[in-house]
């Protein structure tokens, strides 16, 4: 302990000593042996370069070599090798090489090669390398780097590379290249050309050229040329590629497909819509689900009753050619037992035959419901039907008409692969708007 003691005694001594006679004539030979900012073999004032920085806190004008320094080191003017602080590096131009720190980095201008530290790297214009900080990665204007951090990368232009945040990459304009990871999102103020994978979402102010990946949200301000998937929703002005989302997609045009609970496209001139309800302001576009609304839907109630369920009232969505009916009914049993329901869903294809005439065919598939009414010991809690039908409509206005229809229904067991009764279908009822 006593020698330890002598050691530090004797060093701090021999700092002062070296320091008096090289502040007078200010000359170091490149070597700053330093205790604090004024108190160095070579002055905070000098324009000197130094090679070598050997301190507790340095106050420098051009490192060009290795700097290692208990606290801080400061050099006014560039660091080229490298610069190792408890707490800060500071270079007021342009570090090229290593900067390692505790709390923070800070480059006036540019910084080529590796920053690391403890909180934030701070360059006031390009980044060329990698940089590693324990909460954010700030850049003034573009990046092509290795960007890491716990919390955020800030970028003021264009990145490329990979970024990779905690919660957030940020990005204000310019083409963002490569690959974006943030635990919350990524937000792009311009085009995405690359990857963008988001906690939660990702947003591009202009076009998306790439994968849009998110458990929410994806947004594109302009063109999507790509894929965007997400858990809740796809949003693109101009759709190119594919869309694919838990509960919906919205594009104002389409050139592609997109795949959802719920798809719109104003303009889908040659695009694809897969998913229970597709809307779109254009005819042409393919759609393949429950509901197709286009221009030329009618929007069509149907009331009606027959053999299998007794009454009925449904909604029918009429195009050109194809047709879907989406309905509820009641007693699928007769009218002197408990109540029993069902839902129902048919899609077909029908054509007039002559004016104010309309034939068409469907297949349906029905659910029912007996809530747990005990009729009979062999009759179950619920059941499905599979039924097709072939129906005649005649119009005596044209917001309403009349129609009949037949066909027949398999009806099964949900628990059991038996049928429980098959039986041809009877029905009548009129249609309205």
């Amino acid at each position: 302990m006593k020698t330890t003691t002598r050691y530090i005694i004797f060093l701090t001594a021999s700092l002062i000593l070296c320091c008096i006679p090289c502040k007078a004539q200010n000359k170091s030979g490149g070597v700053c042996l330093s205790l604090w900012k004024n108190i160095a073999t070579q002055p905070s004032d000098t324009t000197q370069t130094t090679y070598l920085n050997l301190g507790i806190v340095s106050s420098l004008h051009q490192l060009k070599g290795i700097g290692l320094n208990v606290f801080g080191s400061f050099a006014s003017n560039s660091v080229y090798g490298i610069q190792v602080s408890g707490l800060s590096n500071i270079a007021g131009g342009s570090m090229k090489g290593i900067q390692l720190s505790g709390l923070t980095n800070i480059n006036g201008d540019e910084a080529a090669g590796f920053i690391g530290s403890g909180i934030a790297n701070v360059t006031g214009n390009n980044l060329h390398g990698i940089g590693v900080s324990g909460l954010m990665n700030i850049t003034g204007n573009n990046v092509k780097a290795l960007l890491v951090s716990g919390m955020m990368n800030i970028t003021g232009t264009t990145t490329t590379g990979v970024s990779i945040a905690g919660i957030l990459n940020i990005e204000g304009g310019g083409t963002s290249k490569g690959i974006k990871m943030g635990g919350i999102g990524n937000i792009i103020g311009s085009d995405l050309s690359g990857v963008a994978v988001g906690g939660l979402m990702n947003i591009s102010g202009n076009n998306t050229n790439g994968i849009q990946i998110a458990s929410l949200t994806n947004i594109s301000g302009g063109q999507t040329s790509g894929i965007q998937l997400s858990g809740l929703a796809n949003i693109s002005v101009h759709a190119k590629g594919l869309q694919i989302a838990g509960l919906g997609n919205v594009a104002q045009s389409l050139h592609g497909a997109q795949i959802g609970i719920y798809n719109r496209a104003d303009f889908a001139t040659d695009g694809v819509q897969i998913g229970i309800v597709n809307k779109s302001k254009s005819s042409a576009a393919a759609k393949f689900g429950l509901i197709n609304v286009n221009p030329d839907t009618r929007y069509q109630l149907m009331v009606y009753g027959g053999n299998t369920t007794k009454t009925n009232v449904a909604m029918r969505f009429k195009n050109k050619l194809f047709y879907t009916i989406l309905g509820l009914g009641s007693h699928y049993f007769d009218f002197d037992k408990k109540i029993s329901a069902s839902a129902f869903y048919r899609t077909g294809l029908g054509f007039d035959i002559a004016k104010n005439l309309f034939l068409s065919g469907d297949l349906g598939y029905q659910h029912i419901e007996t809530f747990h009414n005990k009729y009979e010991e062999n009759i179950p809690a619920r059941m499905y039907a599979l039924q097709a039908r072939i129906n005649l409509e005649y119009h005596l206005t044209e917001k309403f008409g009349v129609f009949a229809s037949g066909g027949y229904d398999v009806t099964r067991y949900y628990s059991k692969n038996k049928t429980f009764e098959d039986k041809p279908i009877v029905e009548l009822g009129i249609v309205l708007f």
